[in-house]
């Protein structure tokens, strides 16, 4: 510690300051830190920032939090992309000391005389203050002072104006011994990096045709794909993901469903990548040209979305890499060159980079190709299995591009261990997929966001329901029920969400004793009737078009810090809200995780993290019905899975009363007594939602007979 005034424990700090912490243009940033010092005198704290150009904010005065426990805190907000420099600061305030000792004396009945030194001090200090405040307040501030001097002048008198200037002194204090905390480092993306709901298609479906005895199958193209783009943004999607583009390799291709052989007329799975045609840096010829490619980007971009490109670092036996560069690969005992494994699993059609035996290479290479990339106007890469690569790289990496151009965003696609997963948030990647999809109880639920809110400053998450790779038991065997649970849980509990066509027409089928599609998509082509699905009532696209809606009107949803779980009486509930104090604007969501039966609860609310007091009724609004109800601190609910597996509610605050108006006295009424807490049992189900009916006798709903 160096300085007058210890300055500990600051946050937002990532490994001890090592890398900087995170925020987005716009974002509420919380500042703590512990600050002290000896004796009774009045210790003030403040942040001071510089912007990523290195300009000046102004100093943003710190408060005292909890009583004792010397903590202080403050909020910034940043409104650029880049690097943020800031520092906290300690300093005696001369003033509240002051003011403090003052009050206490004049409490005490001590009068002028002995508060000679007193008002001789406070002299002082508002002469100080002069130079500090603004010009439109130097008037009161010359007047209190010369109060404060005036013997003439009662007591009272003499102090009142000074001790009026605490507002005043707090935001433009006179500081003395000033002490200055080591600077730390805040990277600020764009609000995107936080805030974003994805899907994932792949194009070569999206106008495809099916084998036919006459003909083979024809894949879908860059000019066919755009026509689905209307749909995906109709549904309130704003990142466009897709799978790898490139040239697929022909050697050791994969055959449907992983099969070891491939027949003539199978595709091969993208992330094979790399043939006679290109590598990392080239389009496969089946989905057109770069020029098509532009015309995809920019007809997305009209539409809404910006497009994702999948940054799979691996290569096809065929890739060009292999025969210009083979020193960038592991050469096994026998000669061969190592396919990737993950026993039992083995991918015969893909060579993992090695980056032990040219890494000047191998990164001069890697950075050409994702700023080739970022030419053709790609901005977010969704990085295949970054945590089999080495973390040096990606720091670098990483860093390059956002040199060149820092709104690139980068999605670490790492299902792996919590230390290595939290690990590549802290060296740059702006986002991360999750535990999610095997978080299956509420409690599990809770807990594991819980644990996601305490590492905001350095990882952001990004829901995902399902995958081209993933298909959860929950979602095999829940019945369609489990698609809107699942869908709530990921768009309102995180404030990035995706999932991956299909979703919302129930596909659920797997290949026996796998999480995994049957019938893969990462193997074949796989048309789908959009339209008709949705024309029949076999799609989930309008609810998922509601809850990116709701998405998009509140902007409580839009962060991570506020994430507040409120306690429930029944384990099958979750209930959780989402508060934004500057607006005012709040979400209550209640979530079943029983996709067969009916569940009732009771909820004990939160209310100051609602921004209310415990004692407040309010009204809420179900966005998923448009129903309303009167709310207050304990509510009972009643969630149906085939009709509604969860309530989404937007908080009403309360009007601020009228004034009181004179009125001729009412007619006598019978008094009503205090309405009791109710319990599930005394409350019909109407007050929550709409009286119900039962589910269908047979649960097995036709559409999701496979």
């Amino acid at each position: 510690m160096t300085g007058r005034f210890p300055i500990e424990d600051v946050s937002p700090v990532v490994s001890c300051g090592r890398y900087p912490a995170k925020a987005v243009v716009g974002e509420v940033v919380p500042v703590s830190a512990r600050a002290y010092r000896e004796g009774h005198d009045a210790l003030g704290c403040n942040v001071v920032w510089l912007g990523p150009d290195g300009t000046a904010r102004p100093f943003t005065r710190m408060r005292p939090g909890e009583p004792g426990q010397d903590r202080w805190h403050a909020t910034i907000r940043p409104d650029a992309v880049g690097l943020w420099r800031f520092a906290v600061e300690a300093f005696q305030d001369p003033y509240l000391t002051w003011q403090n000792a003052v009050t206490k004396k004049l409490a005490a009945g001590q009068g002028a005389a002995e508060l000679a030194n007193d008002l001789a001090e406070g002299v002082r200090v508002l002469t100080a203050a002069l130079d500090l405040v603004p010009k439109a307040d130097s008037d009161r501030v010359r007047e209190a002072a010369r109060a404060l001097a005036d013997d003439d002048l009662e007591l009272p008198r003499r102090v009142s104006a000074a001790l009026d200037l605490a507002d005043l002194l707090w935001e433009h204090p006179v500081r003395e011994l000033v002490t200055t905390g080591e600077e730390r480092t805040l990277w600020v993306d764009r609000p995107r990096a936080l805030f974003s709901a994805w899907y994932e298609f792949f194009p070569r479906s999206e106008g495809a045709t099916a084998a036919t005895v006459d003909a083979p199958a024809r894949s879908g193209t860059f000019a066919t794909a755009t026509q689905r783009l209307p749909g995906v943004a109709a549904m309130g999607f704003d990142v466009l993901y897709l799978p790898p583009i490139h040239p697929i390799g022909r050697v050791n291709r994969k055959g449907r469903n992983n099969a070891l052989t491939a027949g003539p007329d199978d595709v091969g799975s993208p992330w094979a990548i790399g043939a006679a045609e290109g590598g990392h840096d080239a389009i496969h010829p089946d989905l057109g040209t770069p020029e098509d490619f532009r015309d995809f980007v920019a007809a997305a971009a009209e539409q809404g979305l910006e497009v994702a490109m999948d940054l799979a670092l691996q290569c096809a036996p065929d890739h060009p890499w292999v025969t210009e560069h083979p020193e960038w690969f592991t050469t096994r005992a026998d000669g061969s060159i190592a396919y990737a494994e993950n026993p039992p699993k083995k991918y015969q059609d893909i060579y993992p980079l090695n980056f032990d035996n040219d890494p000047d290479g191998i990164r001069a290479e890697v950075l050409r190709v994702v700023l080739h990339w970022v030419g053709e106007g790609v901005r977010i890469f969704r990085v295949d299995n970054p945590h089999t690569k080495p973390f040096d790289f990606w720091h670098w990496l990483i860093a390059e591009v956002k040199q060149v151009d820092p709104d690139v965003l980068f999605l670490a696609e790492a299902f792996t261990r919590p230390a290595i997963m939290h690990g590549l948030g802290k060296i740059g990647f702006t986002q991360s997929y999750t535990y999610f999809t095997w978080r299956t109880t509420a409690a599990e639920m809770r807990e594991y966001c819980e644990e996601l809110v305490a590492s905001v400053d350095w990882m952001r998450p990004n829901f995902w329901p399902n995958t081209p790779d993933i298909l959860h038991s929950s979602l095999q065997h829940g019945g369609p029920p489990m698609f809107k649970i699942r869908a709530v849980l990921a768009a309102l509990l995180s404030p990035s969400w995706g999932m991956y066509a299909g979703f919302e027409l129930f596909e659920h089928v797997a290949r026996p004793g796998a999480e995994e599609y049957l019938d893969n998509e990462k193997y074949e082509l796989r048309p789908r009737d959009w339209d008709a699905a949705l024309a029949q009532g076999r799609s989930l696209a309008p609810f998922i078009t509601t809850l990116n809606r709701v998405r998009r009107d509140n902007p409580a949803l839009r962060q991570l810090r506020n994430l507040r779980f409120h306690d429930i009486d029944n384990p099958a509930l979750l209930c959780w809200s989402k508060h934004d104090p500057e607006t005012g604007n709040s979400v209550i969501v209640v979530c079943s995780f029983d996709s067969r039966e009916v569940q009732w609860g009771n909820t004990t609310l939160d209310m100051p993290a609602l921004g209310l007091d415990w004692h407040e009724r309010f009204t809420v609004r179900d966005e998923l019905t448009g129903a309303e109800y009167d709310w207050g601190q304990r509510n009972a609910v009643r969630l149906d899975p085939y009709l509604q597996p969860a309530h989404v509610l937007t908080v009403r605050r309360p009007a601020a009363p009228e004034p009181a108006q004179p009125a001729a006295p009412a007619p006598a009424e019978p008094e009503h007594p205090a309405a009791p807490d109710l319990t599930v049992e005394d409350v019909p189900a109407d007050l929550s939602g709409g009286t119900a009916p039962t589910a269908p006798a047979d649960k097995d709903d036709a559409r999701w007979t496979s």
